[in-house]
């Protein structure tokens, strides 16, 4: 273990050799994942998109595997959405993001890939976990219901790779995201997360000049959310100096209840109108916060970016490039 409070940083001389397959390369993460990828020099990345490689597909995954021969796979690709999209889509879910992880890694294995990273999900935590999260928490219950069979699909393959480590030596690490957010997110109403929803919904209401927008739920739900450039450089440094099975929380270790958030973003958006609150909607897993000590001791991440300077880039990202 590392002594607390050291940080590292990525190295070029490591990456300039590593040939890396990304899954989910054009997405929000992905994509600032490669970029910093391709700043370290890495020797060859991998990024096929969802039209080029159906990673639910067999077949599809091991013909990926022998073409682009890679020492490391980093498997962000998965169906996502916030609370309405899991409810909406919970038999997909569940299939989806469980066998496009099951047979990354079994196909990782028979083509003797050195390493793969795993994102996770903190949906995978029991509904009624103790705050701060630890990883030792992450199986003491059930999550919360409505992302339930994607938090479950994510959380087996912790479990695949912990066998696949013990009986075929293959170096799979686990890691555990909070909500990202930033410039580049995804800000369609149908599918997005709370900060880019909120972002879109307050910044057309000022531009309506309506006076009032209703939330989901109570408010009093809270959630913890990371940077997606931080989130990048967490797993870069994760992939370079991380082997051991045991998960890893990967966020800020800052709370915060959706009515502050909301209140913030009015703030950054200039919305100025009534914050409403529809009870008839659910608030979600109640409460979300993790405990990031194993991060900075096992790999030296701890995250830069404030979140109000994180808030403030997205905002200005979707005023320029979003939906007009």
């Amino acid at each position: 273990m590392r002594e607390a409070g050291l940080e590292r940083h990525p190295t070029g001389e490591y990456w300039e050799s590593q040939r890396v397959l990304v899954t989910g390369a054009n997405g929000f993460l992905g994509s600032v994942l490669v970029e910093q990828l391709r700043s370290l020099g890495c020797a060859a990345i991998a990024s096929p998109t969802q039209q080029q490689a159906d990673l639910t597909d067999p077949a599809t995954v091991r013909e990926l595997m022998q073409s682009e021969r890679p020492d490391m796979v980093i498997h962000l690709a998965a169906e996502v959405g916030g609370i309405g999209a899991n409810q909406d889509n919970p038999g997909r879910f569940f299939y989806a993001n469980l066998v496009m992880g099951l047979h990354l890694i079994e196909e990782a294995r028979l083509a003797g890939v050195d390493k793969f990273v795993q994102l996770g999900t903190i949906c995978a935590y029991p509904k009624h976990t103790s705050v701060p999260f630890r990883e030792e928490d992450l199986w003491d219950g059930y999550p919360e219901e409505t992302n339930a069979p994607y938090g479950i699909a994510k959380k087996a393959l912790l479990v695949q790779l912990q066998a696949y480590r013990e009986q075929y030596g293959l170096n799979g690490i686990y890691l555990l995201p909070v909500n990202l957010y930033g410039p580049g997110d995804n800000f369609d109403p149908r599918t997005s997360h709370v900060i880019p929803a909120l972002i879109k919904k307050m910044t057309d209401a000022r531009k309506a000049n309506e006076r009032r927008v209703t939330l989901w739920g109570s408010g009093s739900a809270s959630r913890e959310f990371l940077y997606v450039d931080d989130c990048a450089r967490a797993v870069v440094l994760a992939a370079e100096h991380y082997d051991g099975p045991a998960p890893v929380n990967v966020g800020t270790g800052m709370e915060i209840t959706i009515s502050d958030l909301a209140a913030r973003i009015a703030d950054v958006t200039g919305f100025q109108g009534e914050l409403a609150y529809d009870l008839t909607k659910p608030d979600g897993q109640p409460r979300r916060c993790l405990d990031t000590s194993r991060a900075l001791q096992s790999f030296g991440f701890r995250a830069s970016v404030s979140f109000d300077e994180g808030l403030r880039e997205t905002f200005e990202w979707y005023e320029e490039h979003g939906p007009r």
